[in-house]
């Protein structure tokens, strides 16, 4: 609509923000009329329309088959358009359209704003199936008639009420008319059984629908006052309201046809099973959260323990074995403590891999400096948790094999992600150290280093990716990881 409201027109942008809050609501017209609609607004020279919106009803069968967003008819082809721009009025006048042998009712609407009119709705009417209205129709058409009142004279939508239409409740959900007192004069039968399930006994036609929502509601005091007036329809709100178990979500609309309130609409839906999903779905994530917590606590009192184990012990082999399985359930403890932070099983380990790396540079204090150069991104923890563990044993090799006890050196870790939105995306790590090199004849696939096996394992076997050691272009090593990791569509 954007697009074609600029193209077009002469519209400001503050006339296409109404436009698009008008067709934030809009869907409720259409449903309550039973009608398509398309908005038509005039072209910059004022000789044609352009249609830059349509909408069509979930309560009836559609006037227009195909899609009318866009297309341009000259004026004085469609009379009804016309003459409601002109004079700024809703206009009825006329025989049925026949489309393809279908009858349609067409009526045009006026979208006024600030006593402006900015284009046309054309409400087109399948006249094919008509017969003799309900109760719950007719009161469908009166309210149509009144919201289509106030569009014309500019009273809706309502400026500053927004309303997300996938959330809010729609006619079909359950509908309730009120006269100016706030009194039901009609009830839909969806409406009905939600107030029963609020643990109304009684019908709701001749019922004051405020009092009566706050007597089934539990609160007391001041929320009560706000209930009984949303409830009543004074003014544009949503609510929810719950008791017996039940929740119901209300919407109100006051009708203001010709400028005074006659009565309102209520909407509401039955939001039970919604909200009882929702808190289940909380106290699950609530859960995952407190069992990655505990793990992370379990893992740092395993490294306090061995830590502890490391100073007892005389030799210094075995101390240094000691420490390095401390590094090594710290890695582990890290991404536990990251996950316990996060609503689902994803963490950015950015935050992950700089934890890591100032934990092993622990080893050689002030002699040996690691950074870390480009993004690793979101991960999955089944990624997250092993790449932890192979970032350790890399870092922790470099830092013990390749400088002396005087020597001083750099340690890079360099992280380009692929296309994260290809099914093929990887993630490739480069660990380079500028240090003494790898020995002659070293073949990383086959060396027994404890900490190496540990590598080639969790990279082959769990990540799925390949793991190489090479001579680094000018000193130094270089170790490359290529792993891939899940597409984020």
């Amino acid at each position: 609509m954007n697009d074609l409201v600029r193209q077009h027109t002469a519209l400001s942008e503050s006339d296409l923000e109404w436009l698009h809050l008008l067709v934030s609501e809009w869907q409720l017209l259409s449903d309550l009329s039973f009608a398509d609609l398309v908005l038509w607004v005039p072209t910059l020279d004022g000789t044609r329309y352009v249609s830059v919106a349509q909408m069509r009803p979930n309560t009836g069968p559609t006037s227009y088959q195909d899609d009318m967003v866009g297309h341009l008819v000259p004026r004085g082809r469609r009379p009804l358009l016309d003459a409601a721009l002109d004079e700024g009025r809703i206009v009825r006048e006329g025989d049925p359209e026949w489309r393809e042998e279908v009858p349609v009712r067409v009526e045009s609407i006026p979208v006024r704003r600030e006593g402006r009119v900015l284009g046309v709705i054309a409400r087109n009417t399948n006249l094919l199936t008509v017969r003799t209205p309900s109760r719950l129709e007719l009161t469908y058409l009166q309210s149509a008639s009144d919201l289509a009142q106030m569009i014309a004279a500019g009273a809706f939508p309502f400026p500053g009420q927004q309303v997300d239409m996938d959330a809010s409740p729609r006619a079909g959900d359950g509908l309730i008319r009120l006269d100016a007192d706030g009194v039901v004069q009609y009830a839909s039968p969806n409406a009905l059984s939600a107030y029963h399930r609020l643990g109304l006994a009684a019908d709701l036609v001749g019922q004051h629908l405020g009092q009566i929502t706050a007597e089934l509601a539990p609160s007391r005091g001041p929320v009560d006052e706000a209930l009984v007036k949303l409830a009543s329809g004074y003014a544009p709100r949503e609510a929810e309201v719950e008791g017996n178990g039940g929740v119901i979500q209300l919407r109100a609309i006051p009708l203001k046809p010709k400028g005074t309130r006659i009565g309102s609409l209520v909407l509401l839906r039955d939001v039970t099973e919604l909200r009882r999903r929702e808190r289940e779905l909380i106290t699950k994530d609530a859960t995952i959260r407190e069992i990655h917590h505990r793990v992370k606590n379990n893992l740092q009192t395993v490294a306090a323990l061995l830590r502890l184990q490391a100073r007892r012990m005389d030799s210094d082999r075995g101390r240094e074995a000691l420490n390095e399985a401390v590094r090594r359930v710290g890695s582990i403890a890290i991404v536990h403590e990251t996950l316990s932070q996060n609503l689902d099983e994803r963490v950015e380990f950015d935050e992950i891999a700089d934890r890591v790396i100032s934990m092993v540079a622990e080893i050689s204090p002030g002699k040996v400096t690691c950074r870390r150069n480009g993004r690793f991104g979101i991960l999955d923890a089944e990624v997250a948790t092993p790449l932890s563990m192979v970032l350790t044993e890399i870092l922790q090799n470099a830092l013990e094999h390749a400088f002396g006890p005087a020597e001083h050196g750099t340690v890079e870790v360099s992280a380009v992600r692929g296309d994260t939105r290809a099914d093929d995306a990887r993630l490739l790590i480069t660990v380079q150290d500028d240090g003494r090199g790898l020995p002659e004849g070293f073949d990383p696939q086959r060396a027994g280093n404890l900490g190496l096996q540990i590598v080639r394992t969790l990279v082959e076997g769990e990540l799925g990716g390949t793991f190489d050691m090479q001579p680094a272009p000018r000193r130094g090593t270089r170790v490359v990881l290529d792993v891939p990791v899940r597409a984020q569509k």
